[in-house]
């Protein structure tokens, strides 16, 4: 082999070595991947059981139940549907009735969403961007100015 011809197997093989690894970065986070939706749209979409899938919306006003210990249910709106949801664990500080929420999880065998991370607003000018998008297309949500 020449010199040349080493150079350029060295050069083939990192590529092909690079190659492999981005398309396995891909494929591990395309399998993580969860997709936003909103109740409304959970009516349309076919989801696999035990799919996970980040849920956001409002926190409806009345539904908060907090049993023994950290276990909470509540009912996640965007006006037109309400999916009824259940956490088991400490709920942001800011966590209230009528504010925006995203929940992450999956559907329970009886319909019920069982959220493992609880996201709230910070203050109270912002609202998670995928929450906020929807509620304003459906004419629900609308920005205050201070």
């Amino acid at each position: 082999m020449t010199r040349k011809q080493k150079r350029l197997s060295v050069i083939a093989g990192a590529l092909g070595f690079l190659g492999v690894a981005v398309a396995l970065t891909f494929y591990a986070l395309g399998q993580k991947a969860s997709y936003f939706y909103m109740p409304a749209d959970l009516a349309s979409a076919t989801l696999e059981p035990g799919q996970r899938i980040r849920l956001g919306g409002l926190v409806e006003k009345g539904t908060i139940v907090r049993d023994q210990g950290t276990e909470v249910e509540f009912s996640v709106t965007d006006m037109e549907r309400s999916v009824k949801v259940a956490y088991s664990g400490i709920l942001p500080d800011l966590f209230r009735e009528e504010q925006g929420v995203i929940t992450e999880g999956s559907f329970g065998p009886d319909g019920v969403f069982i959220a493992d991370s609880v996201l709230a607003k910070h203050d109270e000018t912002y609202m998670p961007k995928e929450v906020a998008d929807s509620l304003k297309e459906k004419g629900v949500w609308q920005e205050t100015t201070q």
